[in-house]
């Protein structure tokens, strides 16, 4: 956990994809509570900020989570298809002719 507390820039890549067990709450709080003013907390998700309390599921400690990230965030809010999607239609390769 000092670790990740320590860390210049803690990335959690699709975050919320899964609601969290009380052992993850807790440690997450732990975690964005040491990192507080300390580093920086890159977080992608495809699920909206205002549904992030469901993931989380408690509501105090989502408050208290959400409340040290949320705050002092900048956030980015991608628009348009799915580059996967973009990416998949620019390597199809054409069917031979037989």
């Amino acid at each position: 956990m000092n670790t990740y507390a320590k860390t210049h820039l803690l990335v959690l890549d699709d975050w919320g994809m899964a609601g969290l067990t009380d052992e993850q709450r807790r440690d997450l709080f732990e975690v964005i509570e040491d990192r507080y003013d300390r580093g920086s907390t890159l977080i992608t998700s495809q699920v909206p900020v205002n549904n992030w309390h469901q993931v989380i599921g408690d509501p105090t400690l989502a408050d208290a989570i959400l409340d040290r990230l949320v705050h002092n965030a900048y956030k980015i809010t991608l628009k348009g298809e799915s580059m996967r999607k973009k990416r998949k239609s620019l390597t199809k390769t054409p069917k031979a002719d037989t």
